[in-house]
């Protein structure tokens, strides 16, 4: 059996589509349910059982991971919000959860798969290297980023990057984001500023070294970073943290201008003051560095910029089902 953690949520759902495809339903769903509609990224999947965050947490204290047969879980839920302001909310939801599921896991020996992000490197300073004895100089540039950073470090400080595998994730974007309102990913709002008034607006630049969009970070597809999640969890022997992205580096403005030649439409952008909540904590470059990921044996094709956002956008955003299915 298979639990995947925020498996309603973006990256979550596309991971069991994947793991669909492969033709596995024996998992358990477990995310936190309100009035949002990502729920609709569940109607098209298969799966055995879904459960409330917090019911499955009293679950688990009542011998789940005991009970049943469980080899794995994809801890992948948390609040991604990079604007979240509370700080005891994100300490609880994204530290705490995590380190309860993690200390259930390692006494009943079942895999653990964390999502980390790459907002816990901040402005890059300190490079992008996926490297577990360089962690406590890195310096998050939001609570958020922050959140995922402690639990990185308690999952060093605790010896268990020997038993475990960490993602940082890099800037994912693709099909059944739609729920993530300010969150969703800079293809998503484009494409219907696009749709809805035929330009993109993207913020123009705070620092000198860029020009307007010509701000980079790391774009990669969902179907792209599932496929890579996959193979770090079903090979056990891995373990330790990793970066999942493309390694290259991509301008908002070459990403605007692949959503408008899949359109088929001349680019048209319009440059906008960043919002002041964002100044001093916007991330203008990343770019993973993924040569551990390929040491250990990954293989699979990495989609580019054109033929990913080409079939994001014409193969779900441009329909009336845009969901993985």
């Amino acid at each position: 059996m298979i639990v995947v953690t925020g498996g309603a949520g973006f990256i979550g759902s596309a991971l069991v589509w994947a793991l669909n495809k492969k033709g596995i339903d024996d998992i358990v769903i477990v995310d936190h349910f309100g009035e949002d509609e990502k729920y609709k990224n569940l109607v098209p999947l298969k799966f055995y059982d879904v459960f409330d965050r917090d019911d499955f947490g009293h679950i688990v204290n009542d011998g789940f991971f005991r009970n049943e047969r469980v080899d794995i879980v994809y801890h992948l839920g948390a609040c991604s919000s990079t604007t979240q302001q509370d700080v005891k909310f994100l300490f609880r939801n994204n530290y705490e959860y995590s380190k309860f599921l993690c200390q259930h896991c390692m006494e009943n020996n079942v895999r653990f798969v964390y999502a980390s992000s790459a907002a816990t490197y901040g402005d890059g300073s300190q490079g992008y290297e996926d490297n577990e004895n360089e962690l406590e100089k890195l310096q998050p540039l939001n609570p958020y980023g922050y959140s995922k950073h402690l639990f990185d470090l308690w999952i060093k400080h605790n010896g268990l990057f020997n038993r475990v595998v960490g993602i940082k994730y890099f800037n994912v974007y693709g099909p059944n984001e739609y729920h993530k309102k300010d969150m969703r990913s800079i293809v998503y709002k484009c494409f219907y500023q696009i749709k809805e008034t035929g330009k993109a607006r993207l913020f123009k630049s705070t620092k000198p070294e860029y020009a307007d969009g010509e701000q980079k970070r790391d774009f990669i597809y969902v179907k792209d970073a599932v496929d890579m999640t996959l193979f770090l969890g079903e090979n056990r022997e891995i373990t330790g943290i990793f970066n999942v992205g493309t390694g290259n580096a991509t301008s908002f403005n070459k990403i605007v201008s692949a959503i408008f030649k899949s359109l088929e439409k001349e680019p048209n952008i319009e440059y906008f003051d960043m919002p002041e909540i964002l100044r001093g904590k916007y991330q203008d470059y990343t770019k993973a560095n993924i040569s551990k990921l390929l040491q250990v044996g990954y293989t699979g094709n990495i989609t580019n910029v054109d033929d990913a956002v080409s079939d994001y956008v014409l193969n779900y955003l441009n329909t009336n089902n845009p969901y993985l299915k």
